[in-house]
């Protein structure tokens, strides 16, 4: 079931209202392969396009940026959540007929129909979650990906000094590009420190189904795990209950599971979000990968905060952390990105 909001100074209204009084006020300055804005002071008209639920990690992170640009004042946003893959296009569709000017969205499933409403409608601005590159016959249709290997990698050193057992869980949603680099990162930490570290790899088919993640991470915990890579919701729920530990994903969920999580690799999508604004509004949109605004050195990820196991991690591990960090930060070294499937090797 699809879920629309409206985000701005005004309050809620209905969707049909919404596309009307939308698309009568729509005044777009075009060029072709770029999209402008009459004037860099309006607030940009945004929607979203979510296939779960917002509250889910990865989209909560976007969500959590257009929010923000809000409550700046630079755009108007509305969204959709929960919209199935037989929906999107339709979807897309009446938001790019609604007259507002960056849809964003993740189009992993439904790529070849995503790209053809953008050519469509070339004088829209499409951002959006991708596997794949920008191509030539979609100028206006720019991507993003969560490359938060950098962070991820410093999690797996934490993780590696934290392990007592050698034995490390990891439940993902599919093996995908997105999860993958982030395991092979986290994992590529983890031996930076502790070589002889096993670990068990297991992917549960799914986005968002926190009991079958909870299940998976229920056997690896039976099998010797003594962390859990938390990559979906359910996996902390079960080292909780095992009193085992676990590293984060994206979020940081330390506050709800204090003596759990001992450490996240946050995702801040913000960089991402606020230069695709700006160039909308500059009128220099056009199809580029704004994957390195994950970065590290873009402030597109980060390590989060000890919080609770503050001065319960090994001194060295820190130590190591702190230098590799400063490295990433001023570009001088960089976490190899790796996609391939990362396999069991308990």
């Amino acid at each position: 079931m699809s879920h629309e909001k409206f985000f701005g100074k005004g309050p809620a209204i209905d969707r049909r209202r919404l596309i009307k009084t939308a698309a009568a006020g729509a005044g777009l300055l075009a060029m072709p392969g770029i999209i402008g804005r009459a004037s860099a002071q309006t607030p940009l008209k945004v929607a979203a396009i979510y296939t779960v639920p917002v509250e889910q990690q990865w989209v909560s992170r976007i969500h959590k940026a257009a929010n923000a640009a809000v409550e700046r004042g630079d755009i108007e946003y509305v969204f959709s959540e929960n919209t199935s893959n037989n929906d999107y296009e339709r979807v897309m569709r009446e938001y790019s007929e609604a007259g507002h000017d960056l849809i964003i969205g993740e189009v992993f499933a439904v790529e070849d129909a995503a790209r053809q409403v953008a050519r469509d409608y070339p004088e829209k601005a499409y951002l959006m979650g991708s596997s794949f590159k920008p191509k030539d016959d979609t100028p206006n249709f720019a991507v993003f990906d969560n490359y938060i290997q950098d962070a991820s990698y410093l999690s797996g050193i934490i993780a590696g000094a934290m392990t007592e057992s050698k034995n490390i869980g990891m439940v993902g949603g599919f093996p995908i590009p997105e999860v993958n680099r982030l395991m092979n990162a986290f994992m590529a930490g983890v031996r930076e420190v502790a070589p002889s570290t096993e670990f068990q790899v297991a992917f549960i088919g799914s986005w968002f189904d926190p009991p079958k993640a909870k299940e998976t991470a229920f056997a690896q915990i039976d099998a010797g795990a003594d962390i859990m890579y938390a990559e979906r919701f359910g996996v902390s729920d079960a080292a909780q209950e095992r009193d085992v530990l676990a590293i984060g994903n994206v979020i940081d969920t330390q506050a709800d599971y204090p003596e759990t999580v001992v450490a996240s690799a946050l995702w801040h999508f913000e960089p991402t979000l606020d230069t695709a604004i700006a160039r909308v509004k500059a009128g220099e949109f056009k199809a580029d990968d704004y994957g390195i605004y994950s970065f590290m050195k873009e402030g597109g990820c980060s390590l989060a905060p000890l919080g609770t196991f503050e001065g319960k991690v090994p001194e060295d591990a820190l130590k190591l952390v702190a230098v590799k960090e400063e490295k990433l930060k001023d570009g001088s070294w960089a976490v190899e990105i790796d996609d391939s499937e990362p396999k069991s090797s308990a």
